[in-house]
């Protein structure tokens, strides 16, 4: 591991070039006990924000936090040392879980993020800046409309399709009597005009285990050639469980079991842009031992060449047995691949407590 000192130092140009390089940023420290779910954005003044959530009630999802930032100005080797706050807490609880986007039309940045009121009530809003995120819009826009109750959407998950669709998956783990349930399904948002106006798919996708007690959970979805969506979730089944629309979004096929094998953890899924194959990033548990099934480790990344059918050049790029590895989110900037991740479960830390940023290689996966 690489210690603290190295993230505000550059990295040897060698060792960078082709080694990742991993960061142990935002470790936990008193009053801030957890550090996760995070995002990137390429900002135009060549800078990276990195926006997370900034835990400061306790390590629990349900903990007081609101969403900080770091910035990068040599592409991932360094982050800035203070936190400049995106967001105070306007729940609740809290607000978490972001996704940022560089909306193709108007060119603003969309900034996404969970208001967490009670373990009943949780949606998605939207802000936008138009300054490069130094100000937001005043009244976030609400994604959901049409349905109260508690809706989980991860960090990093809200894509924009070639179309300049935006597509926001997101679980639904409210009961009929409005009480908050472990299992999940699935509801897709759309939005056609940049996030001003929102639509779900009139499908409900739900998990053809009817027993399964936790159903489908922490969607994602993944563009494919052609223009076909593919959403994936987790799983208590073994397996990643995907989905495929023909339309953009407005309706899909029934989920079934896919190749990623896993515990009940997120997996992510982005195309390379150098490279066109789709890069997967998940907790490999296909060769799992015994002992560790049901944990979030390794942390795992693959190359598909075939749209998702298959994966290859599986490389780890953590694997301690007692690691807890998940929440990742993924940009690529220039021939490197970025990765914020939670992680813990080792050096005497809570499962998730911190944030770690890796610099990876395209050489690296696919030698």
């Amino acid at each position: 591991m690489i210690p603290r000192r190295a993230f505000l130092a550059a990295a040897a140009p060698l060792a960078f070039a082709q080694q990742p390089l991993i960061l142990p940023l935002l470790p936990p420290t008193p009053g801030n006990p957890r550090n996760t779910e995070g995002d990137f954005l390429p900002l135009r003044d060549g800078r990276i924000l990195f926006a997370y959530t900034k835990f400061t009630g306790g390590t629990s999802d349900h903990a007081t936090a609101h969403i900080a930032a770091r910035y990068s100005s040599d592409l991932g080797q360094t982050w800035t040392a203070n936190d400049v706050t995106l967001l105070e807490n306007e729940g609740g609880m809290n607000v978490m879980s972001v996704s940022l986007l560089r909306l193709k039309k108007s060119r603003r940045i969309a900034f996404f993020y969970l208001r967490k009121d009670s373990d009943t009530k949780c949606a998605p809003f939207l802000r936008y800046s138009s300054d490069e995120g130094k100000t937001w819009t005043r009244d976030p826009i609400p994604v959901i409309l049409d349905n109260p109750g508690y809706h989980v959407l991860n960090n990093d998950r809200v894509i924009q399709t070639s179309r300049g669709r935006l597509v926001a998956p997101v679980a639904l783990h409210t009961s009929p009597e409005g009480k908050w349930t472990g299992r999940g399904n699935v509801r897709i948002y759309m939005s056609d005009d940049e996030g001003q106006h929102w639509r779900r798919s009139p499908q409900i996708l739900e998990c053809p285990d009817a027993a399964n007690k936790t159903g489908l959970q922490e969607p994602g979805v993944v563009e494919l050639k052609g223009g076909r969506l593919m959403l994936f979730c987790r799983t208590a089944l073994g397996s990643q469980y995907v989905s495929y629309s023909n339309d953009g979004g407005g309706s899909w096929r029934e989920p079934g079991p896919g190749p990623l094998i896993s515990p009940v953890s997120p997996a992510s899924i982005e195309r390379i842009p150098k490279t066109g194959h789709l890069l997967a990033v998940w907790n490999d548990h296909s060769q799992i031992a015994p002992e560790l099934k049901g944990r979030r480790t390794p942390l795992t990344l693959a190359i598909s060449r075939d749209e998702g059918k298959t994966w290859e050049r599986k490389r780890n790029l953590l694997d301690d047995p007692k690691g807890w590895y998940c929440y990742t989110a993924v940009e690529f900037v220039k021939d490197r691949i970025l990765l914020g991740f939670a992680s813990g479960g080792s050096e005497g830390l809570s499962n998730l407590s911190r944030t770690q940023i890796a610099s990876i290689p395209l050489g690296w996966l696919y030698r």
